[in-house]
């Protein structure tokens, strides 16, 4: 079983930058260990031959052509009502800053 160090497991919150307590790190020390120790498990089952799994539902991607639709308005039409325009589009207040 690999067994992680407490050196180990705060390097990796450092890293998360995650502030554990004394308990967590104690905590997360077994947690880890046992993940490590199952992955070595399955990094020992023999795999030869086996082809990789890449979708098990079923589904398949759908894909239609892109078209452009025509509704008969003009720009100029559908921003006569708007508040604010620039360059033929609607101008509005910044969101993100």
């Amino acid at each position: 079983m690999s067994k992680l160090s407490r050196d180990d497991v705060l390097k990796l919150a450092a890293l998360s930058k995650l502030r554990l307590s004394d308990d967590e790190v104690e905590k997360l020390r077994g947690e880890l260990s046992e993940i490590l120790s199952y992955v070595e498990t399955l990094n020992q089952v023999d795999t030869t031959g086996l082809e990789p799994t890449y979708q098990v539902s079923g589904l398949k991607n759908v894909y239609r052509p892109d078209e452009t639709k025509d509704y008969g308005y003009k720009v100029e039409d559908l921003l006569k009502n708007a508040p604010a325009t620039q360059d033929s589009q609607f101008k509005v207040k910044r969101v993100l800053e």
